[in-house]
């Protein structure tokens, strides 16, 4: 195939996928924001829980795979660092709300 074909099946590719995207998010409206932070909160607990439990079982020996340890922890820190940033996200949200002049 020639790149130029390939560039022309691109816009093609990136529409559909946005279209999916777009669906998902609609259908997910029935769920209030915080019943969505909640559920977010829940899910961050649970692989903090996950990677600490898998550091237990490194440490004690249970388990000698350190790359499923190493893994667990990252998943539990990345989905940490983006609860963080919702909540910087929407703090600057509320502050700007604030200083809106009715």
């Amino acid at each position: 195939m020639k790149v130029s074909q390939a560039l022309t099946l691109l816009p093609n590719v990136q529409e559909r996928t946005s279209n999916k995207a777009i669906d998902k998010a609609l259908q997910n409206t029935n769920e209030s924001f915080g019943d969505l932070l909640n559920k977010t909160i829940g899910d961050v607990n649970s692989l903090q829980s996950e990677a600490g439990k898998a550091m237990e079982r490194m440490v004690s020996g249970e388990s000698s795979d350190l790359h499923e340890v190493m893994i667990a922890v990252e998943k539990a820190r990345t989905s940490f660092d983006l609860l963080m940033e919702i909540r910087n996200k929407t703090m600057d949200m509320y502050r700007e709300v604030m200083r809106m002049s009715v």
